[in-house]
């Protein structure tokens, strides 16, 4: 078998540097939260695929699942030939967003896909244009997503001009300095300065922001929209692609909320590690496109759909919720200890819903100036120790932490012992 840096060597004659690598490991096998690679090293899974394995790599009821649809059929594209899967998924997923009302789904590929589509149902629904997003948000690496995506590099440069009327406001951070008066008071001088509101078709939002550092939009601030969007017509969209499913102890963010959003995007856990992505939504918008506006060719794949309604199987049989609870826990309680610890680099800023933990190292004890170079030193020994772990935000110094819900507490504590060790180097 070859080594990890032969396969690294054919890699980068083959494919394409836009593609990046958080790691230079080549995975061979891997088990719920654990990961095995061509050389026989054995890895914890903090990083489950970027927020896609919350049950875990290859759960045995999702395997089984999959192996039985396989054995029915691979594809027909739901649009010449409907299956039930789909159907039968899209039900469950009505009756668990929290949306009040009727409500339809449609099925997609990709995270891209699915907030790519909401707007296109907001603007079939609305008959407007323009979109308003957030600085530090992340909805994908399509022309419409990167234009939505509030972070140029590495999602916007040198790609061209980004597409037109789509408005960015600064995501409210306060130590960032940025509330949440700051938000609105921006989001008015949009409307003041560049377009009406009777412009815009939709706000898409994150409830909480993944690339841009795991932070939660405060409730008041998800109110004021919620607010703006009844009184103006403008489709509210919260972009759950990496928070739904299990990840911040309920089964969407949007549950940690006393408003509704209109559409609701799913990707990544949905699938259990297959690609599925989709937006959910109240009926009425979600049925203002014409038929033949949405869909694709590999939409709602029968396999992914089968993978789907067994996770949706294992969250209930497993009680992953709980779980979900129960491993934030664990994680922010260790690292509260490393806070305290005096030989290991200084973090700060400990944060997070459910298992959606992270938080920032500084380069002085009780400062805030960010140290994107040691975090960078941290998921390099992390790697190089046996931990996947992944960085993020809009300084580049959080580190986050999204281990599978199903990991058992002895594989999440290996981990978190590799951790402490890199914040030692």
């Amino acid at each position: 078998m070859p080594t990890n840096a032969e396969l690294l060597t054919r890699r980068n004659n083959a494919i394409v540097r836009g593609v990046s690598h958080a790691t230079p490991i080549s995975a061979a096998r891997a088990l719920n939260a654990e990961i095995w690679d061509v050389e026989g090293k054995r890895y914890v899974d903090f990083a489950g695929g970027i927020a896609v394995l919350n049950t875990g790599h290859c759960h045995p009821k999702i395997l089984a699942a999959v192996t039985e649809q396989m054995q029915r059929f691979t594809h027909t594209c739901f649009q010449v030939l409907m299956y039930e899967p789909y159907i039968a998924l899209a039900e469950r997923l009505n009756a668990l967003a929290p949306i009040p009302g009727a409500l339809k789904t449609a099925f997609f590929t990709t995270g891209a896909e699915a907030t790519e589509n909401a707007i296109k149902i907001a603007r079939a629904a609305t008959g407007r244009s323009g979109v308003i997003a957030f600085t530090g948000a992340f909805h994908g690496r399509t022309i419409m997503a990167s234009a939505m995506t509030g972070k140029v590099v590495p999602y916007k440069k040198g790609l061209g001009p980004v597409l037109p009327d789509v408005w960015h406001v600064p995501f409210p951070v306060p130590q960032l300095g940025v509330s949440v008066e700051d938000a609105l008071k921006y989001l008015r001088f949009i409307f003041k300065a560049d377009t009406d509101a009777s412009r815009i078709a939709a706000i898409i939002i994150e409830p909480v922001q993944g690339e841009g550092g795991f932070h939660q939009a405060p409730p008041e601030l998800m109110r004021a929209l919620r607010q703006l969007c009844d009184e103006t017509g403008i489709v509210l969209v919260a972009d759950e692609v990496q928070t739904g499913f299990g990840r911040t102890a309920k089964m969407f963010a949007m549950e940690h909320y006393d408003v509704a959003p209109d559409l609701i995007c799913v990707a990544k856990s949905l699938a259990g590690g297959f690609p599925l992505s989709g937006v959910i939504g109240r009926a009425a918008i979600m049925d203002a496109a014409d038929p033949g506006g949405l869909g694709g060719t590999y939409a709602g794949n029968p396999l992914a759909c089968a993978a789907a309604l067994a996770v949706l199987d294992v969250f209930e049989e497993e009680r992953l919720l709980e779980r979900a609870a129960a491993l934030g826990s664990r994680l922010t309680a260790r690292l509260q200890k490393f806070h305290l610890q005096n030989n290991l680099l200084p973090i700060d800023r400990i944060r997070g819903l459910g298992a959606m933990v992270a938080f920032d190292i500084v380069r002085e004890r009780g400062g805030a100036e960010p140290d994107a170079d040691a975090t960078r030193r941290v998921v390099q020994y992390a790697y190089e120790n046996g931990l996947v772990l992944l960085s993020c935000g809009t300084n580049a110094n959080t580190i986050r932490i999204l281990t599978p819900l199903t990991a058992e507490d002895t594989v999440v504590d290996d981990g978190l012992d590799i951790l402490e060790a890199a914040l030692a180097q």
